[in-house]
């Protein structure tokens, strides 16, 4: 019998683990799953519950009762450390973890034959004094940070309709942070929510980010056709911002957060301020923290873990200078190569290097966006782990038989600008390949044929398709697994 556990429910989790018990079929093979929170996530419709148009119960559902259907063994804990040549007392590799479900719960341990990392990021909301829920600025991170942002923006929206003005300020909390995408759909639906409540002419709004240029968003920004030209998505986003009224401040970095100031630095080393009433800004993301111990008891955390807390995988993390890397430097297989039979996959796998350039400002600080690895990538790199781990049980493979190389990878991202099913809108867009490869598209990087944005009703529908559908998916409804990563 085999044990797998994997670290981790949300997208590439929760797929790799309704695949493997799929694939796996017999009971004689255990299959673990440690998260620790209670309930599945849709987190793209965070930002919907974020403006007061879902609430947290529309984008979660409790994870127990599907697993216990599909004979998935559910833990609810965080993992705390890895022992991948097992210890003195266990013969076989293992996890300690602590149940968050517990008070007062002590450390426990659980050995593995196949381990999966899928534990997604650690919200750095510490890395910027003052950013947070804890502290003074929304969050759409998790349903409940969404919940927390929403009664916040309905508040503005009161103070508003008595004829107070409001500044609001949508962003990248840090110079760092990744999935821009969540605060471009976010100030957008504010955008919207204020027109349809009347008091759009009574809020000033502004769009801070850490990127280069508008529609960067972590991937070193795209080309598209349109009208028989190719433009930039730097002109298809300032496009979309121009026409709301909506204000931009791009390079940044967010240095402290008041109650009621944002100061931050720039890539010229301009130090500036903007005032706001309503702030939400995003984290910059780590890795959850794990640790990792030989069975002699020697720390190898640096073995298994980049400086950014996320597992190596099959990448190369020689640490060469960004003009010289190329696509083929990013995973295959999601594989440890120290370790075999421990995969990562999601947010949880390091990336080599950065998609849009690295910089830094004369004071040393990094301004620019980290590589986002959500939403479409995570649910592949999720089903290929879990393929290459089932044909390594069933089948007695050495090797990953599967691959999803990132590199190979396109993604389609529906942004929604206002959620209505008369008159909303959501930017469509299709990036193919994510990483730029200028051997294979020596002008632009990625195909052109492949490549687009579009902006219109129609993408609200799809949004809203979504939504349903990968919830049903998630909740393992009959036919789920017809439905695509």
């Amino acid at each position: 019998m085999a044990n797998v556990v994997i670290l981790g429910a949300g997208i590439s989790g929760h797929t790799a683990a309704t695949l493997l018990r799929r694939r796996l079929g017999s009971a004689n093979h255990k299959v673990t799953v440690i998260n620790p929170r209670s309930d599945w996530n849709w987190i793209p419709s965070n930002i919907w519950v974020g403006v007061g148009l879902m609430s947290a119960r529309d984008v979660c559902f409790p994870l127990k009762p599907v697993y216990d259907k599909q004979g998935i063994d559910f833990i609810q804990g965080r993992a705390l450390s890895i022992f991948p040549e097992g210890g003195p007392d266990h013969g076989s590799p293992y996890v300690v973890y602590q149940r968050t479900d517990l008070e007062s719960a002590g450390e426990e341990t659980i050995p593995y034959d196949y381990l999966i990392n899928a534990t997604g990021p650690k919200l750095k909301f510490e890395a910027t004094k003052g950013l947070g829920p804890d502290h003074f600025t929304a969050s759409v991170c998790t349903a409940p940070h969404a919940e927390q942002a929403a009664q916040k923006f309905i508040h503005a929206i009161e103070r508003m309709k008595k004829g107070e003005k409001q500044k609001i300020v949508v962003g990248s909390g840090h110079g760092t942070c990744t999935c821009q995408g969540a605060a471009f759909e976010y100030i957008f639906n504010v955008e919207y929510e204020l027109r349809r409540h009347g008091v759009r002419d009574k809020a000033e709004l502004t769009f801070l980010t850490n990127e280069y240029e508008l529609g960067d968003f972590g991937i070193g920004g795209a080309h598209f056709r349109r009208g028989g030209y190719i433009i930039h998505s730097k002109v298809f986003a300032e496009s979309l911002f121009a026409e709301r009224g909506i204000h931009w401040i791009k390079r940044a970095h967010v240095s402290e957060v008041t109650s009621n100031r944002i100061a931050f630095e720039n890539l010229a080393n301009e130090a500036g301020e903007i005032d706001y009433d309503f702030a939400m800004l995003l984290p910059p993301f780590s890795g959850v923290g794990l640790k990792a111990q030989s069975k002699a008891g020697v720390d190898i955390t640096d073995q298994l873990f980049a400086p950014n807390g996320f597992m190596k995988v099959d990448a190369d993390y020689s640490g060469k200078a960004f003009d010289q890397w190329k696509a083929s430097d990013w995973p295959r297989t999601y594989q440890n190569q120290t370790y075999k039979n421990i995969f990562a996959v999601g947010i949880a796998f390091a990336p080599p290097h950065g998609i849009s350039k690295p910089m830094k400002n004369k004071n040393g600080t990094p301004i620019n966006p980290t590589p986002p690895r959500t939403g479409m990538p995570s649910g592949i790199m999720g089903r290929a782990a879990a393929m290459s781990v089932a044909d390594m049980i069933l089948h007695g493979a050495s090797d990953p038989t599967r691959e999803a190389p990132f590199a190979d990878l396109s993604v389609a991202c529906v942004a929604s600008a206002g959620a209505s099913f008369l008159n909303g809108s959501a930017a469509s867009m299709t990036i193919s390949p994510i990483i730029p490869d200028f051997d294979r598209y020596p002008e632009h990087g990625r195909s052109l044929k492949y490549t687009f944005g579009e902006i219109g009703l129609a993408g609200h529908w799809i949004k809203r398709l979504l939504h349903h559908m990968f919830i049903y998916k998630a909740q393992c409804k009959p036919g789920w697994f017809l439905i695509p990563e």
